[in-house]
């Protein structure tokens, strides 16, 4: 007669065991962390998938496993272990790692290490205190240059000298609102990463953007030069924020050119990109700062930025609008020849683009 198998069968029990070490195996590679444990002689029992990834190979992931098998006979002798391991990579990462014993209510039988990549998160707080500590300086100066032409105001009889102050302080109030004025756009740029979808003309974006910066350039004796984009060009995306865009670069190049000069736009296409050229023949950028024009409140020349009325945020917003829409913006340099700073976005419904030989 068959034995009738039980639900407590040996083969039950096992595959139930079996069972459990999969799920837990499954839960533990989903899991932010790194998780690595060791028996209570110390050898390594088990390993999530991003402990291994972590640990990697090189000299990083060397330097990584000997931290972590540190950890882990320390909490073996009973100690809860928490270090901040730097790796410089590349990438360059910073790991937490919390080591705690394992027991079965009276006995050890073994450790556990859980590994944190706080990479991000310290990249983000780096930025956060040098956005507060820029802002800070860049709104500190302006305030306590209206404090003290307010002060000098207040006793001044010289009708003369007081317009002059007036008109100092006028133009230090101009600063302050620019940069609120840039904080706000980049804020709002900043919060939509998907901005509404609709197709925009380049001509039109080209044109407003112009428009908007041709006093500044008539003012400080500098030509124009737009010609007329193919018809029926457009970009899939948020009209304000891609007039913005063109607009900052623009008032860049006009900035940093010198009266009698010339700064063009030009639109063509390259597959399915559009591309959006402004080229001056300014002061040019160095090599080294080439790659960090783009950050906030980055200058190449602090003190002539402030004289041009810069707040150091053009060139981010330009940045975070070319993100939001699926592009990139790119520049070439050479110091005292000018400088081309070019936005490569997808193009929209219409015209179909066509490549550019490249010179």
């Amino acid at each position: 007669m068959d034995r009738v198998r039980g639900p407590f069968s040996k083969r039950s029990v096992a595959g139930r065991l079996a069972a459990d070490a999969a799920r837990l195996e499954q839960a533990m590679d989903g899991v932010p962390q790194g998780v690595v444990v060791c028996d209570e002689d110390g050898r390594v029992v088990y390993r999530n998938r991003l402990a291994a990834r972590l640990a990697g190979t090189g000299d990083d992931g060397a330097a990584a496993e000997q931290e972590v098998e540190a950890v882990l006979d320390l909490a073996l002798q009973g100690s809860r272990e928490r270090r901040t391991l730097e790796l410089y990579g590349p990438p360059r990462r910073v790991l937490v790692l919390s080591g705690r014993p394992l027991d079965d209510g009276g006995h050890p039988i073994g450790a556990a290490v859980v590994i944190e990549d706080v990479s991000e998160r310290r990249r983000v707080d780096k930025m956060r205190r040098d956005f507060v500590a820029n802002i800070s300086h860049e709104l500190k100066t302006p305030v306590g240059a209206l404090a003290l032409l307010a002060e000098t105001l207040v006793a001044e009889d010289d009708v003369h000298v007081t317009q002059r102050l007036a008109t100092r302080m006028h133009a230090e109030a101009l600063r302050v609102g620019r940069i609120i004025e840039d904080l706000l756009d980049l804020s709002r740029i900043e919060a939509e990463e998907t901005p509404s979808r609709e197709p925009v003309a380049v001509q039109l974006v080209v044109a407003e953007a112009v428009e908007r910066v041709r006093a500044l350039a008539e003012g400080r004796g500098i030509t124009l030069d737009a010609p007329e984009p193919p018809e029926g060009l457009t970009i899939l995306g948020d009209r304000r924020q891609l007039v913005s865009a063109v607009f900052n670069l623009l008032e860049n190049a006009v900035k940093y050119s010198e009266s009698g000069s010339t700064v063009s736009v030009s639109v063509t296409t390259e597959g399915a990109l559009v591309l959006v050229a402004v080229v001056d023949t300014g002061v040019g950028i160095p090599a080294r700062d080439l790659e960090r024009v783009f950050e906030r409140f980055y200058r190449v020349d602090r003190a002539r930025s402030r004289d041009t009325g810069g707040t150091g945020l053009g060139l981010s917003i330009v940045r975070h609008v070319a993100a939001n829409h699926g592009g990139e913006v790119k520049v070439t340099s050479r110091e005292g020849k000018g400088s081309t700073f070019t936005l490569r976005l997808p193009s929209g419904p219409g015209r179909v683009g066509v490549t550019v030989e490249a010179s």
